[in-house]
Protein backbone atom coordinates (compact mmCIF):
# COMPACT_ATOMS: atom_id res chain seq x y z
CA UNK A 1 0.00 0.00 0.00
CA UNK A 2 1.23 3.48 -0.91
CA UNK A 3 1.80 5.29 2.41
CA UNK A 4 0.65 8.67 1.11
CA UNK A 5 -1.89 7.71 -1.55
CA UNK A 6 -5.08 5.66 -1.53
CA UNK A 7 -5.52 3.74 -4.79
CA UNK A 8 -8.75 2.04 -5.83
CA UNK A 9 -9.00 -1.19 -7.85
CA UNK A 10 -8.51 -1.04 -11.60
CA UNK A 11 -11.32 0.72 -13.42
CA UNK A 12 -13.69 -1.63 -15.23
CA UNK A 13 -13.98 -1.28 -18.97
CA UNK A 14 -17.24 0.53 -19.87
CA UNK A 15 -19.68 -1.65 -21.79
CA UNK A 16 -20.95 1.28 -23.88
CA UNK A 17 -19.33 4.35 -25.41
CA UNK A 18 -22.18 6.80 -24.84
CA UNK A 19 -25.25 7.17 -22.62
CA UNK A 20 -27.73 6.73 -25.54
CA UNK A 21 -26.05 3.41 -26.40
CA UNK A 22 -26.40 2.32 -22.77
CA UNK A 23 -30.10 3.23 -22.86
CA UNK A 24 -30.49 1.34 -26.13
CA UNK A 25 -29.09 -1.77 -24.41
CA UNK A 26 -31.39 -1.26 -21.39
CA UNK A 27 -34.39 -1.12 -23.72
CA UNK A 28 -34.16 -4.89 -24.19
CA UNK A 29 -34.62 -5.47 -20.45
CA UNK A 30 -38.17 -6.05 -19.13
CA UNK A 31 -37.74 -3.74 -16.12
CA UNK A 32 -38.39 -0.01 -16.04
CA UNK A 33 -39.16 3.12 -14.03
CA UNK A 34 -42.02 3.49 -11.54
CA UNK A 35 -43.14 6.99 -10.48
CA UNK A 36 -44.78 7.18 -7.03
CA UNK A 37 -47.17 10.04 -6.25
CA UNK A 38 -48.01 11.71 -2.96
CA UNK A 39 -50.97 9.37 -2.41
CA UNK A 40 -48.84 6.41 -3.49
CA UNK A 41 -50.47 6.14 -6.88
CA UNK A 42 -48.02 4.76 -9.44
CA UNK A 43 -47.22 5.02 -13.14
CA UNK A 44 -44.71 2.79 -14.93
CA UNK A 45 -42.52 3.06 -18.02
CA UNK A 46 -40.40 0.21 -19.33
CA UNK A 47 -36.82 1.01 -20.30
CA UNK A 48 -37.93 0.20 -23.85
CA UNK A 49 -40.59 2.92 -23.68
CA UNK A 50 -38.11 5.37 -22.11
CA UNK A 51 -35.85 4.70 -25.10
CA UNK A 52 -38.62 5.12 -27.71
CA UNK A 53 -39.84 8.35 -26.09
CA UNK A 54 -36.27 9.70 -26.03
CA UNK A 55 -35.83 9.16 -29.77
CA UNK A 56 -39.10 10.96 -30.51
CA UNK A 57 -38.11 13.83 -28.20
CA UNK A 58 -34.76 14.06 -30.02
CA UNK A 59 -36.64 14.61 -33.27
CA UNK A 60 -38.66 17.45 -31.72
CA UNK A 61 -35.51 19.12 -30.37
CA UNK A 62 -33.77 18.92 -33.74
CA UNK A 63 -36.83 20.38 -35.50
CA UNK A 64 -36.73 23.24 -32.99
CA UNK A 65 -33.19 24.06 -34.15
CA UNK A 66 -31.08 22.33 -31.50
CA UNK A 67 -27.84 21.02 -33.01
CA UNK A 68 -25.23 18.50 -31.75
CA UNK A 69 -23.18 20.03 -28.95
CA UNK A 70 -25.80 22.67 -28.10
CA UNK A 71 -26.82 22.95 -24.47
CA UNK A 72 -30.45 22.56 -23.43
CA UNK A 73 -31.63 23.50 -19.93
CA UNK A 74 -34.12 21.11 -18.31
CA UNK A 75 -36.30 22.69 -15.64
CA UNK A 76 -38.64 19.86 -14.66
CA UNK A 77 -39.67 17.97 -11.55
CA UNK A 78 -39.37 14.21 -11.07
CA UNK A 79 -41.73 13.06 -13.81
CA UNK A 80 -41.67 11.15 -17.07
CA UNK A 81 -41.14 14.39 -18.98
CA UNK A 82 -37.74 14.80 -17.33
CA UNK A 83 -36.62 11.46 -18.79
CA UNK A 84 -37.97 12.48 -22.21
CA UNK A 85 -36.05 15.76 -22.16
CA UNK A 86 -32.84 14.38 -20.65
CA UNK A 87 -32.43 11.26 -22.79
CA UNK A 88 -33.95 13.07 -25.80
CA UNK A 89 -31.32 15.80 -25.63
CA UNK A 90 -28.58 13.17 -25.52
CA UNK A 91 -30.11 11.23 -28.43
CA UNK A 92 -30.10 14.49 -30.44
CA UNK A 93 -26.38 14.89 -29.71
CA UNK A 94 -27.10 17.88 -27.47
CA UNK A 95 -25.99 18.44 -23.89
CA UNK A 96 -28.60 18.49 -21.10
CA UNK A 97 -28.24 21.06 -18.32
CA UNK A 98 -30.56 20.00 -15.46
CA UNK A 99 -31.65 22.97 -13.33
CA UNK A 100 -33.75 22.87 -10.20
CA UNK A 101 -37.41 23.87 -10.58
CA UNK A 102 -38.96 26.55 -8.36
CA UNK A 103 -39.88 25.11 -4.96
CA UNK A 104 -39.89 28.13 -2.62
CA UNK A 105 -42.22 30.74 -4.05
CA UNK A 106 -41.33 33.03 -1.15
CA UNK A 107 -37.87 33.40 -2.69
CA UNK A 108 -38.90 33.64 -6.31
CA UNK A 109 -36.78 36.70 -7.14
CA UNK A 110 -33.71 34.99 -5.72
CA UNK A 111 -34.53 31.82 -7.67
CA UNK A 112 -35.04 33.68 -10.94
CA UNK A 113 -31.73 35.52 -10.58
CA UNK A 114 -29.87 32.25 -9.90
CA UNK A 115 -31.61 30.50 -12.80
CA UNK A 116 -30.86 33.34 -15.22
CA UNK A 117 -27.20 33.17 -14.22
CA UNK A 118 -27.02 29.38 -14.77
CA UNK A 119 -28.73 29.69 -18.14
CA UNK A 120 -26.16 32.29 -19.22
CA UNK A 121 -23.12 30.49 -17.79
CA UNK A 122 -24.09 27.16 -19.35
CA UNK A 123 -24.64 28.76 -22.75
CA UNK A 124 -28.04 27.08 -23.07
CA UNK A 125 -29.84 27.83 -26.34
CA UNK A 126 -33.15 26.24 -25.31
CA UNK A 127 -34.98 25.42 -22.10
CA UNK A 128 -37.54 22.65 -21.59
CA UNK A 129 -40.13 23.15 -18.85
CA UNK A 130 -43.67 22.15 -17.95
CA UNK A 131 -46.44 24.63 -18.70
CA UNK A 132 -46.74 25.76 -15.06
CA UNK A 133 -42.99 26.22 -14.56
CA UNK A 134 -42.73 27.91 -17.96
CA UNK A 135 -45.02 30.71 -16.80
CA UNK A 136 -42.89 31.29 -13.69
CA UNK A 137 -39.63 31.29 -15.64
CA UNK A 138 -40.45 34.21 -17.90
CA UNK A 139 -38.18 36.80 -16.27
CA UNK A 140 -35.23 34.41 -16.00
CA UNK A 141 -35.53 33.41 -19.65
CA UNK A 142 -35.84 37.01 -20.76
CA UNK A 143 -32.70 37.87 -18.82
CA UNK A 144 -30.74 34.93 -20.24
CA UNK A 145 -31.76 35.65 -23.86
CA UNK A 146 -32.21 32.03 -24.96
CA UNK A 147 -32.21 32.21 -28.75
CA UNK A 148 -34.45 29.11 -29.09
CA UNK A 149 -36.77 30.12 -26.26
CA UNK A 150 -38.63 27.68 -24.01
CA UNK A 151 -40.21 24.44 -25.17
CA UNK A 152 -43.22 22.97 -23.38
CA UNK A 153 -42.29 19.47 -22.19
CA UNK A 154 -45.69 18.27 -23.37
CA UNK A 155 -44.60 18.85 -26.97
CA UNK A 156 -41.75 16.32 -26.88
CA UNK A 157 -43.85 13.31 -27.83
CA UNK A 158 -44.50 13.88 -31.52
CA UNK A 159 -41.12 13.99 -33.25
CA UNK A 160 -39.63 11.72 -35.91
CA UNK A 161 -37.22 9.31 -34.12
CA UNK A 162 -33.60 10.49 -34.18
CA UNK A 163 -30.30 9.19 -32.79
CA UNK A 164 -27.21 11.33 -33.41
CA UNK A 165 -23.90 9.42 -33.25
CA UNK A 166 -21.56 10.69 -30.53
CA UNK A 167 -18.21 9.65 -29.03
CA UNK A 168 -17.13 8.91 -25.48
CA UNK A 169 -15.03 12.06 -25.22
CA UNK A 170 -17.94 14.30 -26.30
CA UNK A 171 -19.60 16.51 -23.72
CA UNK A 172 -22.66 14.74 -22.27
CA UNK A 173 -23.79 16.76 -19.25
CA UNK A 174 -23.38 20.13 -17.59
CA UNK A 175 -23.99 19.52 -13.90
CA UNK A 176 -23.85 22.53 -11.62
CA UNK A 177 -21.81 22.10 -8.46
CA UNK A 178 -23.63 22.36 -5.14
CA UNK A 179 -22.67 25.96 -4.45
CA UNK A 180 -22.42 25.39 -0.70
CA UNK A 181 -19.53 27.88 -0.43
CA UNK A 182 -19.60 29.82 -3.73
CA UNK A 183 -21.95 30.33 -6.67
CA UNK A 184 -22.57 26.99 -8.44
CA UNK A 185 -20.09 26.25 -11.22
CA UNK A 186 -20.94 24.44 -14.49
CA UNK A 187 -19.22 21.04 -14.28
CA UNK A 188 -18.56 19.62 -17.76
CA UNK A 189 -18.80 15.81 -17.91
CA UNK A 190 -18.19 13.65 -20.99
CA UNK A 191 -20.01 10.42 -21.80
CA UNK A 192 -16.85 8.57 -20.75
CA UNK A 193 -16.86 10.31 -17.34
CA UNK A 194 -20.47 9.33 -16.66
CA UNK A 195 -20.11 5.74 -17.78
CA UNK A 196 -16.85 5.28 -15.84
CA UNK A 197 -18.73 6.36 -12.72
CA UNK A 198 -21.73 4.06 -13.16
CA UNK A 199 -19.50 1.11 -14.09
CA UNK A 200 -17.46 1.64 -10.91
CA UNK A 201 -20.65 1.74 -8.82
CA UNK A 202 -21.88 -1.42 -10.53
CA UNK A 203 -18.68 -3.23 -9.50
CA UNK A 204 -19.10 -2.08 -5.89
CA UNK A 205 -22.84 -2.73 -5.50
CA UNK A 206 -22.87 -5.97 -7.56
CA UNK A 207 -26.54 -5.70 -8.61
CA UNK A 208 -28.50 -8.81 -9.55
CA UNK A 209 -31.89 -9.43 -11.16
CA UNK A 210 -33.42 -9.27 -7.67
CA UNK A 211 -32.29 -5.69 -7.03
CA UNK A 212 -34.66 -2.71 -7.01
CA UNK A 213 -33.34 0.86 -6.66
CA UNK A 214 -35.62 3.32 -4.82
CA UNK A 215 -34.90 7.07 -4.83
CA UNK A 216 -36.52 10.36 -3.82
CA UNK A 217 -33.40 12.35 -4.78
CA UNK A 218 -33.80 15.23 -7.25
CA UNK A 219 -32.96 14.35 -10.84
CA UNK A 220 -31.16 17.68 -11.24
CA UNK A 221 -28.61 16.56 -8.61
CA UNK A 222 -25.70 14.19 -9.31
CA UNK A 223 -26.71 11.68 -6.63
CA UNK A 224 -30.20 11.29 -8.09
CA UNK A 225 -29.31 11.69 -11.77
CA UNK A 226 -26.02 9.79 -12.09
CA UNK A 227 -26.12 7.48 -9.09
CA UNK A 228 -29.78 6.48 -9.34
CA UNK A 229 -31.20 7.12 -12.83
CA UNK A 230 -28.08 6.30 -14.85
CA UNK A 231 -27.07 3.65 -12.32
CA UNK A 232 -30.35 1.74 -12.68
CA UNK A 233 -30.29 2.19 -16.46
CA UNK A 234 -26.77 0.85 -16.79
CA UNK A 235 -27.04 -2.50 -15.05
CA UNK A 236 -30.15 -2.38 -15.93
CA UNK A 237 -32.91 -2.89 -13.37
CA UNK A 238 -36.10 -1.55 -11.80
CA UNK A 239 -36.08 2.06 -10.55
CA UNK A 240 -38.70 3.57 -8.24
CA UNK A 241 -38.79 7.40 -8.19
CA UNK A 242 -40.47 9.64 -5.61
CA UNK A 243 -40.50 13.43 -6.12
CA UNK A 244 -38.31 15.07 -3.45
CA UNK A 245 -41.08 17.46 -2.40
CA UNK A 246 -43.26 14.44 -1.61
CA UNK A 247 -40.52 12.95 0.56
CA UNK A 248 -40.16 16.19 2.50
CA UNK A 249 -43.91 16.36 3.08
CA UNK A 250 -44.26 12.66 3.92
CA UNK A 251 -40.87 11.00 4.63
CA UNK A 252 -42.68 7.71 5.24
CA UNK A 253 -43.19 7.49 1.45
CA UNK A 254 -39.50 6.66 1.08
CA UNK A 255 -39.49 3.76 3.51
CA UNK A 256 -42.93 2.55 2.43
CA UNK A 257 -41.77 2.43 -1.20
CA UNK A 258 -38.72 0.40 -0.19
CA UNK A 259 -40.92 -2.03 1.74
CA UNK A 260 -43.69 -2.30 -0.88
CA UNK A 261 -41.32 -2.72 -3.86
CA UNK A 262 -38.85 -4.83 -1.88
CA UNK A 263 -36.22 -2.20 -2.59
CA UNK A 264 -32.63 -3.28 -2.11
CA UNK A 265 -30.65 -0.13 -2.95
CA UNK A 266 -31.36 3.45 -1.91
CA UNK A 267 -29.29 6.59 -1.32
CA UNK A 268 -29.89 9.82 0.57
CA UNK A 269 -28.03 12.78 2.03
CA UNK A 270 -27.28 12.49 5.72
CA UNK A 271 -30.12 14.70 6.95
CA UNK A 272 -32.69 12.29 5.47
CA UNK A 273 -31.73 9.49 7.87
CA UNK A 274 -32.22 11.74 10.91
CA UNK A 275 -35.38 13.21 9.37
CA UNK A 276 -36.92 9.78 8.77
CA UNK A 277 -36.02 8.57 12.26
CA UNK A 278 -37.81 11.60 13.74
CA UNK A 279 -40.82 11.81 11.42
CA UNK A 280 -41.79 8.25 10.41
CA UNK A 281 -44.17 6.68 12.93
CA UNK A 282 -44.73 3.01 13.67
CA UNK A 283 -48.19 3.28 12.15
CA UNK A 284 -46.64 4.40 8.84
CA UNK A 285 -44.86 1.06 8.48
CA UNK A 286 -47.51 -1.20 10.00
CA UNK A 287 -47.24 -4.65 8.45
CA UNK A 288 -44.24 -3.64 6.31
CA UNK A 289 -40.61 -4.84 6.37
CA UNK A 290 -37.32 -3.17 5.48
CA UNK A 291 -35.40 -6.44 5.46
CA UNK A 292 -34.83 -6.27 1.68
CA UNK A 293 -32.73 -3.06 1.97
CA UNK A 294 -29.10 -4.18 1.57
CA UNK A 295 -27.38 -0.96 0.40
CA UNK A 296 -28.26 2.31 2.19
CA UNK A 297 -25.87 4.95 0.87
CA UNK A 298 -25.31 8.11 2.92
CA UNK A 299 -23.48 10.98 1.21
CA UNK A 300 -23.52 14.63 0.06
CA UNK A 301 -23.21 15.94 3.65
CA UNK A 302 -21.00 15.40 6.73
CA UNK A 303 -21.85 12.02 8.26
CA UNK A 304 -22.26 11.59 12.02
CA UNK A 305 -22.29 8.26 13.82
CA UNK A 306 -25.10 9.13 16.30
CA UNK A 307 -27.62 9.89 13.54
CA UNK A 308 -26.90 6.64 11.70
CA UNK A 309 -27.01 4.61 14.91
CA UNK A 310 -30.35 6.21 15.79
CA UNK A 311 -31.76 5.37 12.34
CA UNK A 312 -30.59 1.77 12.64
CA UNK A 313 -32.02 1.41 16.15
CA UNK A 314 -35.29 3.03 15.13
CA UNK A 315 -35.98 0.68 12.22
CA UNK A 316 -34.25 -2.55 13.24
CA UNK A 317 -37.63 -3.79 14.50
CA UNK A 318 -38.81 -3.48 10.89
CA UNK A 319 -36.02 -5.73 9.66
CA UNK A 320 -33.46 -3.05 8.75
CA UNK A 321 -29.90 -4.37 8.95
CA UNK A 322 -27.45 -1.73 10.32
CA UNK A 323 -24.72 -3.23 8.14
CA UNK A 324 -26.59 -1.86 5.10
CA UNK A 325 -25.52 1.71 6.05
CA UNK A 326 -22.68 2.87 3.81
CA UNK A 327 -21.26 6.39 4.33
CA UNK A 328 -19.72 7.52 1.03
CA UNK A 329 -17.83 10.55 -0.27
CA UNK A 330 -18.07 12.28 -3.61
CA UNK A 331 -18.66 15.54 -5.45
CA UNK A 332 -20.08 16.84 -8.71
CA UNK A 333 -16.62 17.41 -10.19
CA UNK A 334 -15.91 13.66 -9.92
CA UNK A 335 -19.28 12.72 -11.47
CA UNK A 336 -20.37 11.55 -7.99
CA UNK A 337 -18.54 8.89 -5.92
CA UNK A 338 -14.89 9.07 -4.88
CA UNK A 339 -14.82 6.59 -1.98
CA UNK A 340 -17.06 3.72 -0.91
CA UNK A 341 -16.81 1.48 2.19
CA UNK A 342 -16.80 -2.34 2.11
CA UNK A 343 -20.31 -3.74 2.15
CA UNK A 344 -21.66 -5.91 4.94
CA UNK A 345 -19.72 -4.52 7.88
CA UNK A 346 -20.55 -2.27 10.83
CA UNK A 347 -19.75 1.44 10.60
CA UNK A 348 -16.05 2.12 10.98
CA UNK A 349 -15.73 4.90 13.55
CA UNK A 350 -12.57 6.40 15.04
CA UNK A 351 -12.81 8.18 18.42
CA UNK A 352 -10.51 11.20 18.13
CA UNK A 353 -9.42 14.23 20.12
CA UNK A 354 -11.19 17.27 18.54
CA UNK A 355 -8.60 19.76 19.77
CA UNK A 356 -5.73 17.73 18.30
CA UNK A 357 -7.72 17.28 15.09
CA UNK A 358 -8.21 21.04 14.91
CA UNK A 359 -4.41 21.34 14.98
CA UNK A 360 -4.07 18.86 12.09
CA UNK A 361 -3.17 15.76 14.12
CA UNK A 362 -5.08 12.53 14.63
CA UNK A 363 -5.04 11.27 18.22
CA UNK A 364 -7.43 9.22 20.40
CA UNK A 365 -10.21 11.17 22.06
CA UNK A 366 -13.97 11.48 22.52
CA UNK A 367 -15.24 12.61 19.11
CA UNK A 368 -16.50 9.92 16.71
CA UNK A 369 -15.41 10.38 13.10
CA UNK A 370 -16.91 8.06 10.47
CA UNK A 371 -14.94 6.43 7.64
CA UNK A 372 -16.25 7.03 4.12
CA UNK A 373 -14.33 4.06 2.73
CA UNK A 374 -11.78 3.39 0.04
CA UNK A 375 -11.39 4.84 -3.48
CA UNK A 376 -13.85 3.48 -6.03
CA UNK A 377 -12.40 1.55 -9.01
CA UNK A 378 -10.12 3.75 -11.08
CA UNK A 379 -9.89 6.52 -8.46
CA UNK A 380 -6.84 7.73 -6.52
CA UNK A 381 -6.88 9.94 -3.41
CA UNK A 382 -4.12 12.04 -1.84
CA UNK A 383 -4.22 14.18 1.30
CA UNK A 384 -1.84 17.12 0.94
CA UNK A 385 -0.32 19.65 3.29
CA UNK A 386 -0.24 23.43 2.92
CA UNK A 387 2.83 23.20 0.69
CA UNK A 388 1.21 20.65 -1.60
CA UNK A 389 3.19 17.72 -0.21
CA UNK A 390 1.41 14.34 0.13
CA UNK A 391 0.76 13.56 3.80
CA UNK A 392 1.07 10.16 5.44
CA UNK A 393 -1.74 8.41 7.32
CA UNK A 394 -3.07 10.24 10.35
CA UNK A 395 -2.39 13.80 9.12
CA UNK A 396 -5.17 16.27 8.32
CA UNK A 397 -4.91 18.04 4.97
CA UNK A 398 -6.61 18.96 1.71
CA UNK A 399 -8.06 16.13 -0.38
CA UNK A 400 -7.05 15.68 -4.04
CA UNK A 401 -8.42 13.00 -6.37
CA UNK A 402 -7.94 11.78 -9.92
CA UNK A 403 -9.60 9.13 -12.04
CA UNK A 404 -11.64 8.47 -15.20
CA UNK A 405 -14.84 10.09 -13.90
CA UNK A 406 -13.23 13.44 -13.00
CA UNK A 407 -14.72 16.31 -15.01
CA UNK A 408 -13.28 17.80 -18.17
CA UNK A 409 -13.41 21.15 -16.38
CA UNK A 410 -15.71 24.05 -15.64
CA UNK A 411 -17.54 24.93 -18.84
CA UNK A 412 -16.16 28.08 -20.44
CA UNK A 413 -13.86 28.92 -17.51
CA UNK A 414 -10.27 27.89 -18.23
CA UNK A 415 -8.89 29.84 -15.26
CA UNK A 416 -11.18 28.13 -12.74
CA UNK A 417 -10.46 24.77 -14.34
CA UNK A 418 -6.69 25.29 -14.04
CA UNK A 419 -7.10 26.12 -10.34
CA UNK A 420 -9.38 23.13 -9.73
CA UNK A 421 -7.30 20.50 -11.56
CA UNK A 422 -3.61 21.37 -11.04
CA UNK A 423 -1.35 18.73 -12.56
CA UNK A 424 -4.26 16.45 -13.41
CA UNK A 425 -5.46 16.15 -9.79
CA UNK A 426 -8.84 17.57 -8.73
CA UNK A 427 -8.59 19.84 -5.71
CA UNK A 428 -11.82 18.97 -3.89
CA UNK A 429 -11.58 21.82 -1.38
CA UNK A 430 -12.40 19.29 1.34
CA UNK A 431 -10.28 18.48 4.39
CA UNK A 432 -9.64 15.00 5.68
CA UNK A 433 -7.15 12.28 6.54
CA UNK A 434 -6.68 8.59 5.90
CA UNK A 435 -6.16 5.72 8.31
CA UNK A 436 -5.90 2.04 7.54
CA UNK A 437 -6.47 2.60 3.84
CA UNK A 438 -9.73 4.51 4.32
CA UNK A 439 -10.68 8.18 4.06
CA UNK A 440 -12.21 10.36 6.79
CA UNK A 441 -13.72 13.78 6.00
CA UNK A 442 -13.29 16.75 8.34
CA UNK A 443 -15.03 19.72 6.72
CA UNK A 444 -14.20 22.05 3.85
CA UNK A 445 -11.15 24.26 3.62
CA UNK A 446 -13.24 27.36 2.88
CA UNK A 447 -15.62 26.62 5.76
CA UNK A 448 -12.91 26.29 8.41
CA UNK A 449 -13.64 28.17 11.63
CA UNK A 450 -10.44 29.46 13.25
CA UNK A 451 -10.81 30.03 17.00
CA UNK A 452 -7.73 31.11 18.93
CA UNK A 453 -5.42 29.79 16.22
CA UNK A 454 -7.04 26.33 15.99
CA UNK A 455 -8.84 25.16 12.83
CA UNK A 456 -12.28 23.65 13.39
CA UNK A 457 -14.59 22.06 10.83
CA UNK A 458 -18.02 23.72 11.18
CA UNK A 459 -19.83 20.38 11.38
CA UNK A 460 -17.83 19.75 14.57
CA UNK A 461 -19.97 22.47 16.19
CA UNK A 462 -23.15 21.81 14.21
CA UNK A 463 -23.25 18.17 15.32
CA UNK A 464 -23.46 19.35 18.94
CA UNK A 465 -26.82 21.01 18.23
CA UNK A 466 -28.55 17.90 16.86
CA UNK A 467 -29.94 16.90 20.24
CA UNK A 468 -30.86 20.35 21.59
CA UNK A 469 -34.60 20.38 22.29
CA UNK A 470 -36.39 23.18 20.50
CA UNK A 471 -33.95 23.39 17.54
CA UNK A 472 -34.60 21.89 14.11
CA UNK A 473 -32.26 18.92 13.50
CA UNK A 474 -29.81 19.61 10.66
CA UNK A 475 -30.86 23.26 10.40
CA UNK A 476 -27.93 25.12 11.96
CA UNK A 477 -24.64 26.50 10.67
CA UNK A 478 -21.42 27.36 12.46
CA UNK A 479 -19.34 30.13 10.89
CA UNK A 480 -16.33 32.19 11.83
CA UNK A 481 -16.58 35.96 11.91
CA UNK A 482 -14.71 38.91 13.34
CA UNK A 483 -16.96 40.96 15.69
CA UNK A 484 -16.86 44.76 15.31
CA UNK A 485 -15.08 45.10 18.65
CA UNK A 486 -13.02 41.92 18.32
CA UNK A 487 -9.39 41.25 17.56
CA UNK A 488 -9.76 37.84 15.93
CA UNK A 489 -12.20 35.34 14.49
CA UNK A 490 -14.97 34.08 16.77
CA UNK A 491 -17.64 31.38 16.52
CA UNK A 492 -21.15 32.37 15.42
CA UNK A 493 -24.04 29.88 15.51
CA UNK A 494 -27.11 30.43 13.33
CA UNK A 495 -29.84 27.93 14.23
CA UNK A 496 -33.49 27.52 13.25
CA UNK A 497 -36.02 26.84 15.98
CA UNK A 498 -38.26 23.79 15.65
CA UNK A 499 -41.81 24.36 14.48
CA UNK A 500 -44.07 24.64 17.49
CA UNK A 501 -41.18 25.28 19.88
CA UNK A 502 -42.24 27.49 22.81
CA UNK A 503 -38.82 28.22 24.29
CA UNK A 504 -37.60 31.79 24.14
CA UNK A 505 -34.76 32.73 21.81
CA UNK A 506 -32.59 33.43 24.86
CA UNK A 507 -33.20 29.97 26.34
CA UNK A 508 -32.51 28.22 23.02
CA UNK A 509 -29.35 30.26 22.45
CA UNK A 510 -28.02 29.39 25.89
CA UNK A 511 -28.82 25.69 25.39
CA UNK A 512 -26.97 25.76 22.04
CA UNK A 513 -23.99 27.57 23.54
CA UNK A 514 -23.81 25.09 26.43
CA UNK A 515 -24.04 22.03 24.14
CA UNK A 516 -21.14 23.24 22.01
CA UNK A 517 -19.02 24.20 25.01
CA UNK A 518 -19.50 20.85 26.73
CA UNK A 519 -18.50 18.81 23.68
CA UNK A 520 -15.77 20.96 22.09
CA UNK A 521 -14.47 23.28 24.78
CA UNK A 522 -15.23 26.27 22.54
CA UNK A 523 -17.74 28.89 23.68
CA UNK A 524 -19.72 30.54 20.89
CA UNK A 525 -19.30 34.30 20.81
CA UNK A 526 -22.85 34.74 19.46
CA UNK A 527 -25.91 32.60 18.82
CA UNK A 528 -28.85 33.73 16.71
CA UNK A 529 -32.13 31.81 16.72
CA UNK A 530 -34.02 31.91 13.41
CA UNK A 531 -37.50 31.10 12.16
CA UNK A 532 -37.90 27.77 10.33
CA UNK A 533 -36.82 27.97 6.69
CA UNK A 534 -34.58 31.01 7.12
CA UNK A 535 -31.17 29.51 6.34
CA UNK A 536 -30.25 29.58 2.62
CA UNK A 537 -29.69 26.25 0.91
CA UNK A 538 -28.33 24.96 -2.38
CA UNK A 539 -30.59 23.32 -4.98
CA UNK A 540 -29.76 19.94 -3.40
CA UNK A 541 -30.67 21.11 0.10
CA UNK A 542 -27.19 21.77 1.50
CA UNK A 543 -26.89 24.68 3.88
CA UNK A 544 -24.90 27.60 2.44
CA UNK A 545 -22.77 28.73 5.37
CA UNK A 546 -21.00 31.63 3.69
CA UNK A 547 -24.23 32.97 2.21
CA UNK A 548 -25.92 32.69 5.63
CA UNK A 549 -23.09 34.71 7.17
CA UNK A 550 -23.24 37.29 4.39
CA UNK A 551 -26.97 37.80 4.88
CA UNK A 552 -26.57 37.92 8.66
CA UNK A 553 -23.96 40.66 8.43
CA UNK A 554 -26.07 42.53 5.87
CA UNK A 555 -29.17 42.32 8.07
CA UNK A 556 -31.06 40.38 5.38
CA UNK A 557 -31.20 36.89 6.93
CA UNK A 558 -34.98 36.47 7.08
CA UNK A 559 -37.49 33.67 6.44
CA UNK A 560 -39.10 33.54 2.98
CA UNK A 561 -42.10 35.77 2.57
CA UNK A 562 -45.51 34.16 2.56
CA UNK A 563 -46.84 34.06 -0.99
CA UNK A 564 -50.53 34.71 -1.59
CA UNK A 565 -52.51 33.48 -4.58
CA UNK A 566 -52.80 37.08 -5.76
CA UNK A 567 -49.03 37.61 -5.63
CA UNK A 568 -48.46 34.38 -7.56
CA UNK A 569 -50.93 35.44 -10.23
CA UNK A 570 -49.20 38.81 -10.56
CA UNK A 571 -45.84 37.09 -10.96
CA UNK A 572 -47.21 34.76 -13.63
CA UNK A 573 -48.58 37.80 -15.48
CA UNK A 574 -45.19 39.56 -15.34
CA UNK A 575 -43.52 36.38 -16.61
CA UNK A 576 -45.98 36.16 -19.47
CA UNK A 577 -45.17 39.72 -20.45
CA UNK A 578 -41.46 38.90 -20.29
CA UNK A 579 -41.99 36.12 -22.85
CA UNK A 580 -43.79 38.56 -25.10
CA UNK A 581 -40.97 41.11 -25.15
CA UNK A 582 -39.08 41.02 -28.46
CA UNK A 583 -35.51 39.80 -28.36
CA UNK A 584 -32.74 42.09 -29.51
CA UNK A 585 -32.44 41.98 -33.24
CA UNK A 586 -36.04 40.89 -33.86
Amino acid sequence: MNETRLIGPAAPRPRHETVPRALEAAAAHPSGVTFVGLREEETWLSWGEVHRRALRAAGVLRARGLMPGDRVAIVLRTEAAFLDAFFGALAAGAVPVPLYPPVRLGRMEEYLAATARMLRVSGSRLAVASRGIRRLLGEAVAGARLDLGVLDAGDLANGAPLLEPRRGEDLALVQFSSGSTVDPKPVALAHANLLAQVEALTVLVEPTNADVLVSWLPLYHDMGLIGCLLGAMSYPGPLVLIPPEHFLARPALWLRAIARHRGTISAAPHFAYAYAADRVGDEDLAGLSLASWRVALDGAEPVTAPALRRFAARFSARGFDPRALLPVYGLSEAALAVTFPPRGRELRVEALDPSRLAAGEVAPGARDVVSVGRPVPGMEVEVRGEGGEPLPAGRLGRIFVRGPSVMQGYLGDAAATALAIPGGWLDTGDLGFHLGGELFIHGRAKDVVIVRGANHAPDEFEACLAGVAGLRPGCAVAVGFVPPDGEGEELLLLAERARGSRETDEALAEAARRAVLERTGVRAHAVRILAPGTLPRTSSGKLRRFEALRRHLAGSLRPPARVTALALARHALRSGLAYARPRRGQ
